[in-house]
Parts: C-alpha cells; structure tokens; sequence
C-alpha cells in the first residue's frame, strides 16, 4: 500500500506533483493547518505531514498521528513542531536548511547597503516630497571590514558576495578550520578581534546556549565606533536594548535587522531609532526560495517513505539514499543484535550498552546504526520504538551509551559486537552481514558460531555433553516443529556450549517444557526477530 501524505499547509502545486510522481497517495489542503480540532480528526490516517509554519505539531496532535512517520517543514524554523514528543512518538521532523540559503545571504547584503546608505529613510523623506540631499550622507563598502559571525553555509555566501565587492573580510567561527578559511579566502579571528576591526557585523549563528546574546552588552562596547550591524539571522543574538543605548549615543552608526527576540515584533527597543533598518523576517522570503523550499521537503519525505534514506533530520542522525543502499542490511544486523540482548535481558534492568565497530562496520554511519540497535533492545521494553524514539527512551532510563570503532581485527570484513551491562552480568553478541546481504550471528558470550537469523529462534545453553543435539531435534519434532537451521558451539570441549534453532513456526510452550523437563539445559529461551 502506497505511503499517504496530508499537505496542511500551502505548498505549491510543483511540490505536491512531486509526490504523485512518486507514487505517495497524497492530500493537499492547504488551509487544514489552521483548523487544530480538524486536524487532529484527520492525521491518524497519515503516513507523512508536509507543513510550513501555520501547522502546529503539538503532543495533543500527535496523540491523534497513530500512524505518522515523518513531519516535513518547507523551511528552517521549526518552532511551530514539538521536537521531543516527535521524538517520543517515533516520528521524525525534517527542515529544508539549504533551500533559501542564497535569499537570507542576499536579504543581509541589501540590508548592509541600505544601512549604509540610508535607503528606508531616504526613500520616505523623498516620498513625502522633501528633498534633504544633504541630510543622508552614506558610507562606502568597498575597502572596509566586514566582520562575519559565522561562516557556515549562509555566512559562507555572505563572505563570497562581499569579497566581490571588495571588502575586507573577517570570520569568527570556532568550526572554521585554517584551511577553508584560506580557501573561503577570509580571515580567521577570535571574537574579540573582530569586534575591535570591523565596520560592519553580520551574524549568521543559530540561536543556541553559546550563541544567546553572543552580541551582549559587553561586546557591544568593545566594538569599534561607528559600526554597523546586521542581523538577519535569529532573534536574541543581540541585546537589543544595550544596542539601542548605543546607537543613541552614536557609537553604532547603524543596524538593519531581520529577526528580533519577540516575534512577532509589535514593539521593541530599536524601533523608531535614526538609521535603524527593520523588515519582519523576510530573509526566505522570494518567490524562488519558497519554491526550493517546498521541492525540497516533497524530496526528502518521498526518499525517506520509499527508501528509508533520511535527509535533514533534526532528531535523527541523516541517511543519504546512496548510504540506505549499502547500509540497509547493516541498519538491520543491528536491530536483530539490540533485539537479542534485549529479549535475554528483559527480566533485569540494563545499566550501559557499549558498541563495537570492526573494520567495513566502523566507516559507515555509525550514529544510524547505533540507533537501530538501540531500538532493537528497547523493544523488549516497549513494541512501538523505533529509530527515533529508542535513543530518548533509554537516555530517561539513565542508560549509559558508548562506542567503540576500530580498524578490521579478524577474519570478517566487518562486525559489530553489542555488550549490555546489568547490575548481575554481561551479556555480548557479535554479527556480521554476508556477501548475500543477509545478517549474521558470529558470536554469543565469546563463543564463536554462523548463524542465521530467522523470524522464530530458540537459544540455550548446557555443558557439552553427549545427546544435547537428540534431544532437541526429537523434542521440536515431536512437537511438529520444523528446524530450518542448527548452529552449535562452544568454548571448548566438556566446557560450556550453546545451541541457537531457527524453526519454521513458534515454538509450543509444551515443547519448551519437555526441554527443561530433560535437565540437560542451563537456560532455554524462545526468541523472535523481524526479518
């Protein structure tokens, strides 16, 4: 059955087509988002919710999203989407951060020049029919210093655009390597040397811990007098009202903001300021970019309902298409090693879980596969994790998660090997995928095996004696049970040995008492995987 997406919010026609093209069965009604009760009516029969910024996820709503996958936002902000009860609930929230990178770069170089100009104030007092030519004497950009706070994928092109109109440039990001700053051909500083250097600031950070008022008053004063600010990035980057103290005394020449701490922004400090340039939020706003931004997210939700490929995830590690392809039977080895551990564990509380990667396991995405073995565990605790939800899950149970990964250690290409930790014990399993694409189990509590998986399984455990294998394959066939493959091993001879079945069908609970009935076995437990 084809994946079902609502689009509750309005996207164009170019975006929606996009997932009929796909094959997604698709409802577009574009005014739904403002209707809360409406929605929530709708939602459980979705697979997937394209929305903008009038859709409210909330945990209410979600209660209602039985079915829900993935929410897809057509922009940056995601404000309007609860991101922990997604999590929670298994689903995974989207953002498009590329689509309108070019708009918001060239809405903060049209506010630099209209700040140094003084176009808004100019173009007023012309319309009002006076004519005060002399009143609005300006600033050239070219030789002066541009101070960039932030030099990722926004800043990036901000740096390049004012390079092409000869200004100096220089960029504090702590993430800023020395060799891309020399490719990027700008200058790397510290904080404090481009507040004393530039004539005009940009910020191009997101608003984070670190970056909350990372213009503080403090900083504000260290700058040079006369500068110039720009932020068209995020509100609360700036103390607003320390700038506006010091554009009345003229140490600040100017500012051109985008975005402001309270939005929206009825009122705030550096209003009705001389040489304050103020728009309400425009940087995504082009025709183009709500366009991009739009394709895009019909993209990555199509990808990911089809392909399992996860794009731009804000609560889940990314999985390119390319990598879903090499990954898959990987995503899956780890899911059934979680789920193993998990079924011979669930009578105990887990205390840590330590993962390692060998060899071909420890290149790939290793935040992707340590979700799916989380979740793999978790699901001995709750049925309805998933990928998403497993990592929240176990980080409120106070379970510790480490990785290991190193370089190809033995005969196989690659493994990956899980140990949990119980206040009583430790348990392990190893596997491996196999050139079939098929996951393998390699090895439990360090005694070597090959075993496939299947989706009905039973374990156990005994002294390696005589009749161990008589008497499980006469009880499973006494029981009508028929057994697809047997894997033995141990550790060595008359010492402790393990035997794991894949059978057809699950296993009589008569069947399992005539095992324990026998006396030959330490520990017998069904198990079932989904394969």
């Amino acid at each position: 059955m084809a994946p079902k997406v609502l689009v509750s919010d309005k996207l164009s026609e170019t975006a929606v087509q996009i997932f009929r093209d796909r094959g997604i069965d698709v409802d577009f009604m574009p005014e739904l988002g403002k209707d809360k009760e409406k929605l929530a009516e709708v939602i459980g029969k979705y697979d997937g919710l394209a929305i903008r910024s009038a859709t409210k996820v909330t945990p209410s709503l979600l209660e209602h999203a039985t079915n829900l996958k993935v929410v897809g936002r057509a922009g940056i902000g995601t404000d309007n989407v609860d991101k922990e009860a997604s999590s929670k609930k298994g689903v995974i929230v989207m953002n498009t951060p590329f689509g309108n990178m070019i708009t918001t770069a060239e809405h903060a170089i049209a506010m630099m020049f209209a700040v140094a100009r003084q176009i808004p104030e100019a173009s007023a007092s012309t319309h009002a029919g006076k004519w005060e030519k002399s009143k609005f004497m300006g600033v050239e950009l070219t030789g002066k210093t541009l101070g960039v706070i932030g030099a990722g994928n926004i800043g990036g092109i901000v740096c390049d655009r004012a390079l092409g109109l000869k200004m100096k440039v220089v960029a504090y990001d702590p993430f800023l390597s020395e060799e891309k700053a020399e490719k990027m051909k700008v200058e790397k500083v510290e904080l404090d040397e481009l507040l004393t250097r530039a004539d005009f600031i940009t910020l191009h950070v997101p608003l984070t811990d670190g970056t909350r008022n990372i213009l503080s008053k403090e900083n504000l004063e260290k700058t040079k007098k006369g500068v110039r600010i720009i932020n068209c990035a995020r509100g609360g980057l700036v103390d607003e009202e320390a700038l506006a103290e010091l554009l009345k005394s003229g140490h600040v020449a100017g500012a051109a903001f985008d975005v402001f701490a309270e939005e929206p922004a009825t009122e705030n400090p550096l209003f009705n300021l001389p040489n304050v340039v103020c728009t309400p939020h425009l940087g995504a706003s082009t025709t183009e970019a709500q366009e991009n931004v739009a394709l895009q997210v019909a993209d990555q939700m199509s990808n990911y309902l089809l392909t399992g490929a996860v794009e731009n995830a804000l609560n889940m590690p990314s999985v390119t298409a390319e990598e879903a392809k090499v990954m898959g039977p990987w995503i899956k080895l780890s899911e059934h090693l979680g789920n193993f551990i998990g079924q011979m564990t669930d009578d105990e509380p887990i205390n840590a879980i330590n993962i390692l990667y060998d060899g071909e396991a420890s290149t790939m995405n290793l935040e992707a596969l340590n979700c799916s073995l989380i979740a793999g565990i978790m699901k001995s605790i709750n049925p309805d994790v998933n990928m998403v939800s497993a990592p929240l899950i176990a980080k409120e149970r106070g379970i510790k998660i480490s990785t290991t990964n190193q370089a190809q250690s033995g005969a196989f290409e690659g493994y990956v090997k899980v140990t949990v930790k119980t206040p009583t014990r430790e348990r392990s399993i190893a596997g491996t995928v196999f050139s079939d694409g098929k996951p393998r189990f390699i090895q439990i509590k360090g005694i070597n095996i090959d075993a496939e998986v299947g989706a009905h399984m039973v374990y156990t455990t005994n002294e390696d004696v005589p009749g161990i294998i008589g008497t499980l394959g006469q009880t499973m066939g006494k029981h009508g049970v028929n057994i697809a493959n047997f894997t033995l091993g141990r550790k060595e001879a008359k010492g402790e040995a393990i035997a794991l079945l894949y059978v057809d069908d699950v296993i009589p609970a008569a069947a399992l008492d005539d095992l324990k009935a026998s006396g030959l076995f330490k520990q017998i437990k069904p198990l079932a995987f989904d394969v």
